[in-house]
């Protein structure tokens, strides 16, 4: 189990889910579908982004369903990064306008990563034991490979709930994230300069094509319609550790003919994730660091969707 230090933001009213439709890029009413399923086919979770008018990424968000009924009133929490909590609840309220939707930030939670090594079996019976401690234990909307998410309150005992389970380094998260190339927070994904497609938002999913109209839509629909994505956030690796902290944010990286093959996201030790070309992904690469450089392979995810075989 890893401590993640992102932040809850707690929407909860009769409108929460036309209100965070038209904002975000997944389908929310699935959270909260009325005459469909009945409430256990509702998801438990769904991943998202929020964009702006030009649609590009502005935030990163997981949304978990509290409420276990269509009848019940909708309560969501939606989890974001800690730094831009005050920003993502201005947002939130600029659009809020009339509706009945209440928007408070959670500090009474904890907010925890279960990465895989614990069978998920065990995870889901454990759960039954200690569902009052644990509010959600889900698994990672985005991709198997991340695991599960377990939201508890503040100070409960993570050895009661998940029996067996040791709380780890979050640094050892962030290597996780790196080698499966998932982006998650402002670093990896720049509010007002990551898009939406090139980000792999699809690929986690975490975009609906077929449902109405939310800001920044026109960009991503478009782009998706041509089937053209050239680059894309794949995870690299490097041929020496980085050196910490003095890394500029967008360095460039080349080719051995000194093309410019993408731009550098973030990263810890050997591993990160970089935008690149997809055409110069099998290529030697390197990081141009202040006159240095930096050798670096970059890989396809496993867990990426297998391209269809003509």
């Amino acid at each position: 189990c890893f401590p993640l230090g992102r932040a809850l933001v707690d929407v909860r009213g009769a409108e929460a889910a036309p209100f965070l439709q038209g904002l975000l890029t997944n389908d929310v009413t699935r959270l909260v579908a009325g005459d469909g399923p009945p409430a256990a086919a509702l998801p438990r979770a769904l991943y998202a982004h929020a964009l702006n008018v030009q649609g590009r990424c502005l935030y990163d968000v997981i949304l978990y369903r509290l409420h276990e009924s269509p009848e019940e009133e909708p309560h969501i929490l939606l989890e974001c990064d800690s730094g831009v909590l005050d920003a993502i609840q201005k947002h939130l309220k600029l659009y809020k306008i009339r509706r009945k939707v209440n928007i408070a930030p959670c500090l009474d939670l904890s907010l925890w990563a279960v990465v895989p090594g614990e069978r998920a079996g065990d995870i889901a019976r454990s759960l039954t034991k200690c569902a009052d401690q644990a509010l959600i234990l889900t698994p990672d909307p985005r991709t198997e490979v991340m695991g599960w998410r377990l939201i508890t309150k503040k100070g409960a005992n993570l050895s009661e709930i998940i029996p067996g389970s040791r709380i780890g380094n979050i640094q050892d998260y962030h290597r996780h994230r790196y080698k499966q190339g998932v982006p998650e927070g402002v670093k990896d994904l720049p509010p007002g300069v990551a898009l939406p497609l090139e980000s792999n938002l699809a690929y986690m999913n975490g975009i609906s094509f077929t449902k109405g109209c939310y800001i920044g839509q026109e960009l991503t629909a478009r782009t998706h319609h041509m089937g053209v994505i050239r680059k894309r956030l794949l995870p690299v690796h490097f041929s020496a550790p980085l050196p910490k902290d003095s890394i500029p944010e967008g360095a460039e990286i080349s080719t051995e003919s000194g093309k410019s093959a993408g731009k550098f996201r973030a990263g810890g030790g050997e591993l990160g994730i970089a935008l690149l070309r997809l055409a110069n992904v099998n290529e030697p690469l390197c990081l141009n660091l202040a006159g240095d450089k930096v050798k670096l392979t970059a890989s396809i995810p496993e867990w990426w969707p297998k391209p269809a075989s003509k």
